[in-house]
């Protein structure tokens, strides 16, 4: 990792904290005008918070019970106030961007500091991502727009007993699915397969924009580039690309078939195929390939350990109509 995009990081990050600051000053200072009252609660809640953190801390003897019972009772009066202006209690409090590490960037659990995945996912964009991934913004579940893909049955033309509108709709079911079920790990995988411009790239956009929003850390790779930086890597003797392939949330691989193949780096794509599959610690780790290959194009490109995998462990969806590139 280059440290100078993590103290950068870490500058906005703190940025960040100081704006959030601010603005929950000037919230203090058009609701205090407001009812002044409010401002009175704040200061005697304070008070009190302080007494008991005193007696905590010189063990006297004082009664806790009571306090936080004054403190309780002031709450519920402050809540009753900002209802009447028409707010809620966070109104008064701090706003985060990531409630999980309070925008520090870092989490403590069980006295252990670890990195805040919010902190790992903007390190991952701008190390990986930014070259690969697509608008997120844009690529949405909500702006996919499946009358793009013509309702025709024409089992001649694409092979297939249904139309190209109802076999999307279904992809889309289940990649939500694949979302909600994230972190269940009988979930598959996902396999997408078929041409260009039938909204394999879009809907795994869609799929990725949802997961970082839950928190999820992602690596969007192509083939070729993800497997000419392990093998450039592994000459350097630097491991930190390999053990986010294996350790990230969701792995993105695109493209795939596309690479120039050779020994080496067939070990190791079945190296991050398989050891993604073994959620090793209880840790969740799951991977959505594209492929413009069909199932019998990926027994001829690899070997039947890797296409067992996917056949074992991924739902394999087809894609098939018009590129929808030219109804946009």
């Amino acid at each position: 990792m280059n440290n100078t995009i993590l103290k950068k990081l870490l500058n906005e990050y703190e940025q960040n904290r100081l704006q959030n600051i601010k603005d929950l000053d000037l919230r203090k200072k058009e609701i205090y005008s407001k009812k002044p009252r409010l401002e009175e609660i704040e200061k005697e809640i304070n008070l009190i918070s302080f007494s008991i953190a005193k007696s905590a801390l010189l063990k006297n003897n004082i009664d806790i019970r009571n306090l936080q019972n004054q403190i309780a009772k002031l709450k519920s009066e402050q809540n009753e106030l900002l209802k009447e202006l028409g707010f809620d209690l966070s109104y008064l409090s701090l706003h985060y961007n990531c409630n999980n590490c309070k925008d520090t960037g870092y989490v403590i659990h069980n006295s252990q500091t670890t990195m805040c995945n919010c902190l790992k996912q903007k390190i991952f964009d701008i190390e990986y991502n930014k070259a690969n991934i697509g608008n997120l913004s844009r690529d949405t579940f909500e702006n996919f727009n499946i009358n793009l893909f013509s309702n025709e049955i024409n089992k001649d033309k694409y092979l297939s007993n249904i139309s190209p509108r109802e076999n999307i709709t279904d992809i889309k079911t289940h990649c939500l699915k694949f979302i909600d079920n994230f972190d269940n790990p009988e979930e598959k995988n996902l396999l997408f397969s078929g041409g260009t411009g039938l909204g394999k790239t879009y809907l795994s956009n869609a799929i990725v924009s949802k997961l970082i929003k839950k928190g999820y850390t992602v690596l969007y790779q192509t083939a070729p580039v993800m497997l000419d930086t392990l093998i450039s890597n592994m000459f350097k003797n630097d491991s930190t690309f390999s053990e986010n392939l294996l350790t990230v949330n969701l792995l993105v691989i695109d493209d795939l078939g596309t690479e120039t193949m050779n020994s080496m780096k067939f070990t190791e794509l079945y190296k991050i195929i398989n050891s993604r599959l073994l959620n090793q610690n209880g840790h969740i780790t799951k991977t959505i390939i594209s492929t413009n290959l069909d199932l019998q194009g990926l027994y001829n490109t690899y070997d039947e350990r890797l296409v067992s995998r996917f056949i074992g462990h991924y739902n394999i969806f087809r894609f098939f109509g018009d590129d929808i590139r030219f109804k946009i």
